[in-house]
């Protein structure tokens, strides 16, 4: 009897002492990063205790508790003896600077990062449709997106990329953990589907270390993570000009401890030309499990099926007298895009104490795709797998505060395309595109590996300085499978670079609460391509050298006027050298040669007002501005003088401004204006684009029809004013056949869109 008392009194006081503490951890909604200082309140007693560095708290009462953090929205949460709670802060659109970003994979406040950094939030995304990133991103200062069509795209970081005539390079891109950038640094974001995006974080410039120090910057994009204790239908149906049809449907489903997101999307459009039919589906699917306050285990997988018809350029005649006509060869031969590609990632969280921490993530993606242009069928296949893990650290250095993070990124990708013959010139009009004989068949290997390490220092409470490092090392193995006769050389090969060290100094200086100021001093590089690196005779280029550059830059972050005006401020030079030139040689062929220097020095402005906040209305406004002073310092094309010239492909200004208004009754709305000044065509600065101006404007009503019911409808106006404008330039554009060069893409003229959300909460 006496050993069973002792074991119920034991029992008893074992269950009290377990349940007299609740635990839990404080995260971001929309990238999980740990939020540490969050000031927990117990609203009945007003007991007050903060989060940990790890984002950890323990509290010893049930009932009601506020959650707050500067840069977030307040939340309150009943908790309960007998759980672990995982609470998810949300980012305050009006707040950024104050925001935690994780783009140096070291969480750190906006406003103390020591390079420029640019948060597009889910407010930003939202200003639009759904339907195009350029709108988002030309919102960027230092970003600009060309959109000839949505399948057609340039996107340029401080000019990096620019001469890049078909699509986007020298930029890196990821989604969550996992590379969009191919194994020849080719980067492709556009067929994503924006409403599985919580949002951007963009490093500009040759400043990221972590991600391979490339010469423009890279683009993050955030999937939306599912809220946790709470499961919602969210889905939209929209319609629009040109035959645009778009529905989303969008499940939540989470638990205390696992959550789920899936997103599908279906975008159908005719297109404001002609042979612009667009179809595409998207399949987002995203799912988190806190598996023990150490380990956090993270699924991803994306989808996209796309067939999309192209017009391409058109001349200058054409553009101005008849924009809706595709070029005659790509509509004759009914050109088109019929691509599927998808990724796949697991990633996995652990934390062996409070001060050290691994992220590791393994991926795989494909892309195959099936392209009739009028010079040839081209058949392509992409497969690649990799391997990316980092540590992260705190510990102290002279009694301060250091965080670490150092790792590496594996990555490898096979690449194997075949081109035949297209013999639509051979049958009737409207019979499209028709495969004839093979005209070659290479396979391609390409790897990289990454290696990397950064630091932050807090020298003082208000000063922190950047150390970073990067080894790359990249290599290509070519196998042309396809040599029938003495006139097609063997063309197989390798080629590898030599091992790339790229460093990065940084520091940021907080002059007050609420002004701060950054300055760094980095390196980067961008990859040659094996087609670039291919010589007409077949053999490769060996002494090729990828471009290399150097960024200085100096800028300030802060808020003014009781923290109403937040604003953002840089002016920078970046330095490239082998600068690497693209001349055709034929309509699907090119070569690439070192030409010499450009020189890249800009101003960038950012700024954000908060006009009025009360309970009946907030009204607020945006401006952003981009001043682009970039040149070919030395430039020799065969025996052209380049050098002096304006860079071709950017403009020289960007404007953006704009207002957001909500009231508290449901309507709400935006009007948003961009100017964009004109810009270089040809290299010996002959021909510019004309300078144009767009307004947009989107107005919606939201009604809370009850707990669980909310009704969301918006009208949308593109280019209210119907200005006529080219949308994407073809620079240094050649005609053939005695036909003029075909250097525009022309832009939509006014277009609307009117659409319907619903969303439920079981």
């Amino acid at each position: 009897m006496k050993s069973i008392f002792v074991f119920i009194v034991f029992n008893l006081f074992f269950t009290s002492y377990c349940q007299s503490k609740i635990t839990g951890k404080v995260i971001e909604s929309s990238n999980n990063t740990t939020l540490r200082i969050v000031e927990i309140t117990n609203l009945s007693t007003k007991e007050k205790i903060v989060s940990k560095s790890d984002g950890t708290f323990e509290v010893l009462q049930q009932g009601l508790y506020s959650f707050k953090k500067e840069g977030y929205e307040i939340k309150n949460i009943e908790l309960n003896f007998n759980q672990y709670y995982i609470i998810q802060l949300t980012p305050n659109p009006s707040e950024l600077n104050e925001v935690i970003v994780n783009a140096n994979q070291i969480p750190n406040k906006l406003k103390k990062e020591t390079a420029a950094i640019s948060i597009i939030s889910s407010k930003n995304i939202q200003r639009s449709n759904h339907i195009n990133f350029a709108p988002v991103l030309n919102r960027t200062p230092g970003v600009f997106m060309q959109s000839g069509a949505l399948n057609t795209n340039r996107i340029t970081i401080r000019g990096i990329g620019s001469r890049n005539l078909f699509g986007t390079s020298k930029i890196r891109a990821y989604f969550k953990d996992i590379p969009l950038t191919n194994g020849s640094g080719e980067t492709n974001i556009e067929d994503f589907e924006l409403a599985s995006i919580a949002r951007f974080e963009i490093i500009k410039g040759a400043v990221s270390s972590i991600y391979g120090a490339s010469l423009g910057g890279v683009i993050q994009l955030k999937p939306q993570y599912a809220t946790l204790n709470n499961t919602e239908l969210d889905s939209e149906i929209s319609f629009g000009s040109f035959g645009l049809i778009k529905g989303i449907i969008n499940i939540n489903h989470g638990t205390t401890k696992n959550s789920l997101r899936a997103i599908y999307s279906n975008t159908y459009s005719d297109s404001y030309r002609e042979n612009n039919e667009y179809d595409r589906q998207t399949f987002t699917f995203n799912t988190n499990h806190f598996i023990n306050k150490n380990n956090e285990l993270s699924f991803l997988l994306s989808y996209v099926d796309l067939k999309a018809f192209i017009p391409s350029s058109i001349n200058e005649d054409a553009f101005l007298n008849n924009p809706k006509s595709a070029a005659y060869t790509w509509n004759r031969s009914q050109g088109f895009e019929d691509s599927k590609r998808g990724i796949f990632g697991v990633s996995w969280n652990h934390d062996y104490n409070n001060n050290l921490k691994q992220v590791s993530s393994i991926f795989t993606s494909f892309r195959n795709a099936h392209e009739p242009r009028p010079f040839n069928i081209l058949k392509e296949n992409i497969f690649a797998i990799g391997f990316r893990t980092r540590f992260l650290g705190t510990s102290k250095l002279f009694n301060k505060n250091l965080t670490w993070s150092f790792g590496g990124e594996l990555f490898r990708d096979t690449y194997k395309y075949k081109t035949f013959e297209n013999l639509y010139a051979d049958f009737p009009i409207g019979t499209g595109s028709v495969e004839g004989i093979n005209l070659s068949n290479f396979k391609e290997k390409r790897n990289y590996y990454n290696l990397f390490a950064e630091t932050n220092f807090e020298a003082s409470n208000k000063t922190t300085i950047s150390l970073g490092l990067n080894l790359n090392k990249t290599g290509y193995n070519l196998e042309d499978n396809f040599t029938v006769s003495n006139q097609n050389p063997d063309q197989s090969g390798s080629f590898k670079f030599k091992n790339i060290i790229s460093p990065k100094l940084g520091a940021s200086h907080l002059l007050s609460k609420n002004l701060s100021l950054f300055t760094s001093v980095s390196h980067g590089f961008s990859p040659i391509s094996l087609n670039e690196a291919l010589l007409p005779d077949g053999q490769i280029n060996t002494k090729l050298k990828p471009e290399t550059g150097w960024n200085f830059e100096i800028g300030t972050r802060g808020t003014a006027l009781n923290n109403k005006l937040q604003y953002n401020a840089s002016v920078y030079r970046l330095d490239i050298k082998n600068l690497l030139v693209s001349r055709r040689t034929s309509q699907d062929e090119f070569i690439g040669i070192n030409a010499g220097r450009t020189q890249h020095d800009g101003l960038e402005l950012e700024l954000n007002y908060l006009w009025l906040q009360n309970k009946s209305i907030s009204l607020s406004s945006f401006l952003n501005y981009t001043h682009s002073n970039y040149k070919f310092k030395t430039f020799f094309d065969n025996d052209y003088n380049f050098s002096g010239n304006d860079l071709t492909g950017v403009p020289a200004e960007v404007f953006n401004t704009g207002v957001d208004f909500k009231t508290k009754i449901g309507f709400y709305g935006n009007i948003n204006y961009q100017h964009v000044g004109r810009i270089p065509i040809t290299d010996n600065n002959s021909l510019y684009s004309n300078s144009y101006s767009l307004t947009n404007l989107k107005i919606g009503y939201q009604l809370n029809a009850n707990k669980k019911l909310k009704l969301n409808t918006f009208l949308g106006i593109n280019n209210i004013f119907d200005k006529h404008y080219a949308s994407q330039i073809l620079i240094n554009a050649s005609s053939f056949g005695g036909n003029a060069p075909r250097y525009y893409y022309p832009g939509n003229p006014i277009n609307y869109f009117l659409g319907l959300n619903i969303n439920y909460i079981f």
